[in-house]
């Protein structure tokens, strides 16, 4: 399940079978939005719930199922509930009955691993009241709120929704900008942005939207393009653009058409930056030159879409890596978050694309088994900038706002 284009706070609901994690729900929400029942296991598979919590705002609440669910089938949907860890961020963990065990030792394990903040919540106290002491137990040990509730008799949701409305990192808020601090009020942005077989009928792909929404969002004059009208529209731009963002895919062609005082970089780049591993994409796509005969490359597509017979990231990066370095490179394309044919460390290189429909905290998260065994990771448009040798100038922008880019520039 990705977070896919809802880029709302997602948060996970999980605990026990019958231990009230779909009643939470409905008293969060105010209405029947999950299914209650007293048979255990009701709740099959991670279902979302889009809604406006007061005091929250809009965001995704995930019902799980139980953790402690039973069985072959039981332990895939336990398997299901866990992979929601990449996606959420933050966890409320449901106990009842003044119990925790092994299964919440471990799930609390895993938040702390992939770094979800969470608290915990005592449900259906009107049956099981809550031990005080047990609770303070709780709370010494994991350093998080742990509050007594009734998911059915008068639930005290106002204090629930302040403790998750504190505990909630910002960042789960507040998205940093896709390039409005590259540009000043009043500055002209150019966007090249070809028309494709990739480009959706009668639309504009989703970073080009969310650059044309960015740049009005910081007084910035948005001016596009395609990239066959780039040659005219520069001899005649007054006053000249102080920023040009192109489609990775015509970069060489941008390259030769912008003066070389407009800063130029992609889109994908852009989103490398906002929402990407950017550091260690920097440290990564200069490998390019280590690779070798037979080396395996796994290329990361971050939703499902249509393949065109010219697909960016299933043959136009492999037929440049190839052209560039001169070695016969194997491919693999996992679409979605789907899980990796084979164990990262086969992998000679990640290759991520711009992710214009997911969440920096699922990108990092899905690249970092491949940091953390020392695979070099990049994405489309750093790649595509590296083997077109106009690398430098596609990240020159971010020179000034990036530590320690100077090393890379």
């Amino acid at each position: 399940m990705a977070k896919g284009k809802d880029t709302k706070p997602h948060i996970g609901i999980f605990g026990r079978r019958n231990n009230g994690k779909s009643s939470l729900i409905n008293a969060l929400a105010g209405q029947e939005l999950a299914i209650v029942s007293d048979v255990a296991g009701t709740t099959t598979d991670p279902v979302k719930k889009s809604m406006e919590i007061p005091g929250i705002g809009p965001v995704i609440l995930i019902d799980t199922a139980g953790i402690d669910d039973a069985g072959e089938l039981g332990a895939k949907r336990v398997a299901k509930t866990r992979e929601i860890l990449r996606i959420i961020d933050f966890a409320v963990l449901v106990i009842s009955e003044n119990t925790f065990g092994e299964s919440e030792h471990d799930l609390i394990g895993e938040f702390e691993e992939k770094n979800v903040p969470f608290l915990i919540v005592h449900n259906k106290s009107d049956l099981f009241p809550a031990d005080t002491s047990f609770l303070s137990e709780l709370n010494a040990k994991f350093r998080v709120p742990v509050l007594d509730f009734s998911s059915t008799l008068h639930p005290d949701t106002d204090k629930l929704v302040a403790a998750i409305r504190q505990q909630i990192p910002e960042s789960a808020y507040i998205a940093p900008p896709m390039l409005g601090d590259l540009i000043s009020p009043g500055d002209v942005v150019l966007l090249i942005t070809p028309i494709d077989m990739e480009a959706p009928e009668g639309r504009m792909i989703l970073p080009q939207v969310q650059a044309i929404r960015d740049t009005l969002d910081h007084g910035g004059i948005n001016v596009v393009c395609k990239e066959t009208e780039v040659d005219h529209l520069i001899g005649i731009l007054h006053p000249k653009p102080v920023l040009a963002v192109t489609d990775s895919q015509v970069f060489p062609r941008a390259d030769a058409a912008i003066p070389k005082d407009v800063m130029l970089t992609s889109f994908s780049i852009l989103l490398a930056r906002q929402r990407g591993d950017f550091q260690n994409y920097l440290k990564g796509t200069p490998r390019i030159d280590n690779l070798k005969d037979g080396d395996r490359i796994l290329i990361l597509e971050s939703c499902t879409h249509h393949v065109s017979c010219d697909d960016i990231g299933r043959e136009k990066i492999p037929r440049w890596l190839g052209n560039y370095t001169g070695k016969k490179l194997e491919y693999e394309v996992v679409p979605g978050l789907s899980r990796l044919p084979r164990d990262i460390r086969e992998y000679a290189m990640v290759i991520q694309c711009g992710g214009c429909v997911i969440t920096r905290k699922q990108i990092i998260n899905r690249l970092k088994p491949a940091v953390d065994a020392g695979i070099p990771v990049t994405n489309y448009g750093m790649a595509i900038a590296w083997v077109h040798g106009i690398y430098k100038r596609a990240i020159q922008p971010f020179k000034s706002t990036i530590a320690g880019l100077e090393d890379n520039v």
